[in-house]
């Protein structure tokens, strides 16, 4: 996780968490009243979602690309390893900008 000032698009600076998750999504949620910001893909790759509902912070999953014992995904990203697991991450404030490393490997089902 990281913890960041960010100014919004008001013009507001607010305390914001990032955590940047193993399935493919970063999530901002708002330091103060745990509000989620954003929850974004974090590569074009990742197909599993269609998007996360910024309501209730659930993935809108992408049936084609499901991990069920009937149906033969491929290609599915990421691949059950993650693209993002125990790296070191970091911010830079002056550039507002994350730096991380991720695995970019899909699988198949």
């Amino acid at each position: 996780m990281i913890l960041s000032e960010q100014t919004d698009k008001a013009g507001k600076k607010r305390k914001l968490l990032t955590h940047p998750d193993r399935n493919g999504i970063v999530y901002t949620l708002d330091r103060e009243n745990g509000d989620l910001i954003s929850a974004n893909k974090l590569d074009d790759t990742v197909n599993w979602v269609k998007q996360v509902d910024l309501k209730t912070g659930l993935p809108v999953r992408d049936p084609e690309f499901g991990t069920r014992m009937d149906h033969k995904g491929k290609e599915i990203c990421p691949s059950a390893m993650g693209y993002h697991n125990q790296g070191h991450d970091s911010y830079d404030p002056t550039k507002e900008l994350f730096f991380m490393g991720i695995n970019h490997i899909c699988m198949d089902w």
